[in-house]
């Protein structure tokens, strides 16, 4: 017989205020809100253009280009983790997993369902989104299904090794890399440690950098990557969702050399290597599930996130990734889209005006491709 589990995420009190939310699943959202920031970029629109994972709900009129309950045994899933790997090939990191045999619940949102994975690994290489993400493949078991690559206990005492769930992905020094952290419990947010996994076949086989660890109480429990001139960069919060965000830097080849990490320290306004503990806030602001990146035409880094306290998902830009960081932006509400997280941008998205991130949902507990159109504020038109 099939083990079924049922896992609540989120704590009471914000399962309590998504409860109390619409569960319409609106097509698009105009934010009003994204005027007279004191940056160069507005959102002029943001809409939804596709599923990414799951099977299409009664009345949906969305495009779904990807059948993964068949094809490989992904009925819910979410998160969607998006970085580039070999150029125009695409990894994607999904969290905790069930199989073709998952039904949306709306009367208990999340998981269910056999088959638990805490993550699998799904590559596309789709150029065009604007009909959503086509997945290729993903990294399967022998019956066809898609694998564990993090492993996770599935303790769900409290007191032991729940689940891993991946925060962020990056290919560095001709490697891919995957940042992840290791749940102890849900309630309260309790990890045991971070750390990252290493593949050098292309995502095939993964193993853990026994080197790299971020105790529960790091600054960087839970990270976003981007390279940009020689250096990977690294966003860190604490896990969960009440944290300022803050940075560390290093080059390709230190990814797994821990000494070697250098963060920001805005009040000594520079780098200092090997202490985590002398990196200091980006802004101050509650932040949630986060993808940081350089935008090619408009010069500027983009951070997007989750604000849990907002019950939305926000933008902000620097002309520098040490800041001055702007004001955040409304990318989209739990008022439209109820039990909203993530959001994880696309890699294709760094030369245009349009901004693809993928949104997850805690119901129907799937991930969505959104698209927000971006403008200069000197020339919003």
């Amino acid at each position: 017989m099939k083990k079924r589990y049922i896992i609540f995420r989120l704590l009471p009190a914000l399962f309590f205020l998504f409860a109390c939310q619409n569960n319409s699943l609106a097509q698009s959202v105009r934010p009003d809100k994204n005027k007279g920031n004191n940056s160069g970029i507005v959102i002029k629109k943001v809409e939804r253009i596709s599923r990414v994972t799951g099977t299409p709900m009664e009345g949906e009129t969305l495009f779904s280009p990807n059948d993964t309950p068949r094809m490989f045994d992904v009925g819910g899933t979410d998160l969607g983790i998006i970085w580039e790997m070999e150029k125009g090939k695409y990894g994607i990191f999904f969290g905790d997993t069930y199989g073709s045999d998952f039904k949306p619940n709306p009367q208990a949102p999340g998981p269910n369902g056999g088959n638990w994975r805490c993550n699998v690994l799904a590559f596309s290489d789709d150029q065009n989104l604007e009909d959503g993400m086509t997945i290729n493949g993903m990294a399967v078991n022998d019956t066809g299904k898609a694998r564990e690559i993090v492993y996770g206990a599935k303790d769900m005492s409290g007191e032991g090794d729940w689940t891993s769930i991946p925060t962020a992905a990056i290919r560095a020094n001709g490697a891919d890399y995957v940042h992840y952290f290791n749940m102890k419990k849900w309630h309260g947010w309790i990890t045991n440690y971070s750390g990252i996994y290493k593949s050098t076949d292309n995502g095939q086989t993964w193993a853990k950098c026994e080197n790299i660890y971020f105790g529960s109480d790091s600054n960087f429990g839970q990270a976003g990557y981007f390279k940009k001139d020689g250096y990977v960069y690294m966003i860190g919060t604490e896990t969960g969702r009440k944290s300022s965000p803050r940075v560390a830097r290093f080059r390709e080849a230190d990814i797994e050399d821990q000494t070697k990490y250098e963060y920001w320290n805005k009040d000594a306004k520079k780098w200092i290597e090997g202490d985590e503990t002398k990196a200091t806030n980006l802004f101050d602001d509650a932040v949630g599930e986060l993808s940081i990146v350089f935008h090619n035409k408009y010069k500027r880094w983009i951070m997007t996130y989750l604000c849990e306290e907002r019950y939305e998902m926000n933008l902000r830009d620097a002309d520098e990734i040490t800041g001055e960081w702007s004001e955040p932006k409304l990318l989209a509400t739990g008022k439209e889209y109820s039990l909203l997280y993530g959001p994880y941008i696309h890699p294709l998205s760094l030369d245009g005006d349009n901004l693809y991130f993928h949104m997850s949902l805690w119901f129907p507990y799937s991930v969505f491709m959104m698209k927000a159109e971006l403008a200069n504020e000197e020339n919003p038109d």
